[in-house]
């Protein structure tokens, strides 16, 4: 695939200081100015001012130039307006207004990881203590792994994320979202069908189920206000989740353990119903994780934005 992963997501809320001080708790570097960094992928954040929350911007990772030249002559096909400069191009999602970049950007590249051993029944893998219990270190993301947001006109919203961009299809959720890949992840993107165009989460890896419980417990420790749902595991996906709450009201979720899909036909795409492709266990999730709990005044402030 010559796109290889998310590159940055910039957020707009209202208020920028107390989400860069949620996000610097989330374990993600700033950089200053509200830009913000993982581990491995550099810098992959930005929050920036808006009057209500929303997804200002999405990057997207290309391998170099010719993948560039390829996906603005697609857009154009579909009449869209394309800023292109060598190795990068500008051109905004028609339905959300969010401006997606995509760029020429090294793959990430992650330094090798230790196996974490876990014993079973019939098998140890390890004696002794769990090694978990000598982590004391605060969890950082390693890099971004996907963004979900609604869009107002799924159809129109696919169209320009796979027939436009290059993206693939790898699971649906009835005819209400779709997850869908630019890297080997099962998904970077998940649309889907809703009254209003907002973000709806971010989700950043970690290195396992420990770091994600690590990780989660100390966000929650003095905000427990902070808590959406988790633990459990998806199964679209099958990866580990466990989601928060920013300031603005944006979900953040850190994940670890997620398909892979190397292969195009290796991989047939499913069409899920009800909370199947949501839960494979764990507890069910919240009314305010299907629907925001602003989500109603995130409607009437786009009505109010249209009639100004």
């Amino acid at each position: 695939m010559a796109l290889h992963g998310l590159g940055k997501v910039t957020i707009g809320v209202p208020d920028v200081a107390e989400n860069i001080a949620y996000y610097a708790e989330f374990g993600l570097t700033h950089l200053g100015g509200g830009a913000f960094a993982t581990s491995d992928g550099g810098e992959q954040l930005a929050i920036v001012h808006a009057p209500t929350r929303r997804l200002v911007e999405l990057s997207v990772a290309a391998d170099d130039r010719d993948d560039i030249a390829a996906i603005a002559r697609r857009l154009r096909h579909r009449e869209l307006t394309v800023e292109q400069d060598g190795d990068r191009l500008r051109v905004v999602e028609p339905v959300t207004g969010t401006v997606v970049r995509v760029a020429v950007r090294p793959r990430i590249v992650f330094a090798p990881t230790p196996a974490t051993p876990y014993n079973g029944p019939g098998r140890i893998d390890r004696w002794g203590r769990a090694p978990f219990t000598t982590r004391t270190e605060p969890v950082r993301p390693r890099r971004l792994g996907h963004a979900v947001f609604g869009s107002t006109d799924l159809a129109t919203s696919m169209a320009f994320f796979t027939e436009g961009l290059g993206f693939k299809v790898s699971d649906h959720i009835g005819d209400q979202a779709a997850f869908l890949r630019c890297s080997t992840d099962h998904h970077n993107v998940l649309l889907m069908a809703a009254p209003v165009n907002f973000l709806h989460h971010t989700s950043w890896q970690v290195n396992d189920i420990d770091d994600i419980g690590r990780a989660a417990q100390s966000m929650l420790e003095d905000h427990p206000e902070r808590h959406v749902w988790g633990l459990g595991r998806h199964y679209a996906g099958a990866n580990f989740f466990w989601y928060l709450r920013d300031p603005a009201g944006n979900f953040s979720e850190y994940y670890s353990d997620m398909d892979t899909v190397p292969e195009d036909d290796l991989w047939s795409p499913e069409v899920l119903h009800g909370l199947r492709g949501l839960c494979a266990w764990g507890p069910p999730p919240p009314p305010s994780f299907l629907e925001p709990e602003d989500l109603a005044a995130l409607m009437v402030g786009a009505h109010s934005a249209k009639a100004r």
